[in-house]
């Protein structure tokens, strides 16, 4: 049982158990949603955001990220690294923590794991871009890439989106069977495609979520037919895309924050005055998502601090409605707050061949 109260000064930790007990407890679908209505939110007042792009340090085959926003009353951070090389070592590709702080004060109020929750606000959304960018008729997804992040980005669009056929590729055919497998319990057909090309055929939308670094060509321009939504999700670094250039000729193009899409996504490959569209601006009505049924939409994820933020919130807010917190301490807490010294145990009182008192 989590008691926050016994100190001011606790930070409130959310460990992995703790999200998916949220997420046994109250559902894929009500979390999802959930951190999707979040994050929605949040676009809708986008300009009480201090924004900036992440800050990146690239090491041999990986980077690590470091991603701050704050609003007027609480400043975030994830620290997110991905390495694709990780799972023959045992770790997942993606691993990721952040905290939630107090501007008031600068104290942490909340350090929670994201790498679970980074999936899924990825999956929410994708799975918001769509609603606005795919057509509302569709019912059958493409799903290129089938690693860790492939379950949550296929249920976000069976939830939200209504996605019934899914088609599914990975160069290693035991991931696609095991997405099949997470997936049985949905109902949702699922087929394991032979290639890129077969997977995509018929496909009302097309997701990429893989992991190698590298100026791939995952689809070309002869896929891409006519009214398609494609959801570019792998393409998040500088170097690292998925789609054939010419694709973008073809689409109307989507981003959350353009000075960082520029450097890591898709619009990497084109000219620096390539026109896009703005999510914060559709979302607030001041712009136009899908406009046809013809037409190609894009949406150029890269992942943004803001959606973070939000999902950090949001756990923050059904952790302790399910009392799942736990209280733990980051910050000395000291009987005179202008002496941190004091804190050590150490000083006149005691002798150098005194042992130091245990701190509780």
């Amino acid at each position: 049982m989590s008691n926050l109260n016994q100190s001011n000064l606790s930070t409130g930790l959310i460990r992995p158990q703790d999200v998916a007990r949220i997420v046994q407890q109250q559902g894929m679908k009500q979390t999802i949603e959930g951190v999707m209505n979040y994050i929605f939110a949040d676009y809708l007042r986008w300009d009480e955001f201090d924004k900036s792009a992440r800050v990146a340090k690239y090491v041999q085959d990986g980077v690590m990220e470091l991603m701050p926003i704050a609003d007027k009353q609480n400043y975030s951070f994830k620290y997110v690294n991905c390495h694709p090389h990780n799972p023959k070592d045992g770790l997942s590709t993606v691993l990721a923590f952040g905290a939630l702080v107090d501007n008031s004060t600068g104290k942490p109020d909340v350090l929670c794991e994201l790498t679970l929750t980074t999936a899924l606000r990825t999956a929410a959304m994708s799975a918001l871009a769509a609603k606005y960018l795919a057509r509302s008729n569709s019912r059958r997804m493409a799903l290129i890439g089938n690693g860790c992040q492939s379950e949550f980005q296929a249920l976000a669009f069976h939830y939200v989106l209504g996605i019934q056929e899914l088609a599914v590729y990975d160069l290693d055919r035991s991931a696609s069977q095991k997405l099949a497998d997470n997936l049985r319990h949905t109902g949702m057909k699922v087929e394991i495609a032979d290639s890129v090309a077969q997977a995509v055929q018929g496909a009302d939308i097309v997701t990429t979520v893989t992991a190698e670094y590298s100026r791939a060509h995952i689809l070309t321009p002869d896929m891409i037919k006519p009214g398609m939504h494609i959801n570019a999700v792998g393409g998040d670094c500088p170097g690292k895309t998925e789609l054939d250039p010419a694709i973008l000729d073809m689409a109307t193009v989507f981003v959350e924050f353009e000075p960082q899409t520029r450097v890591e996504g898709e619009l990497q490959n084109v000219a620096a005055d390539f026109p896009v569209s703005h999510l914060w601006q559709v979302f607030q009505g001041q712009a136009k998502g899908r406009e046809t049924d013809e037409q190609i939409t894009l949406f150029d994820s890269v992942g943004f601090a803001l959606e973070d933020f939000s999902a950090l919130v949001y756990m923050r807010d059904v952790a302790r409605k399910l009392d799942l917190m736990q209280p733990i301490s980051l910050v000395p807490e000291l009987a005179d707050p202008k002496d941190l010294f004091s804190y050590l145990g150490i000083g006149q009182i005691a002798r150098a061949d005194e042992p130091v008192a245990a701190l509780p």
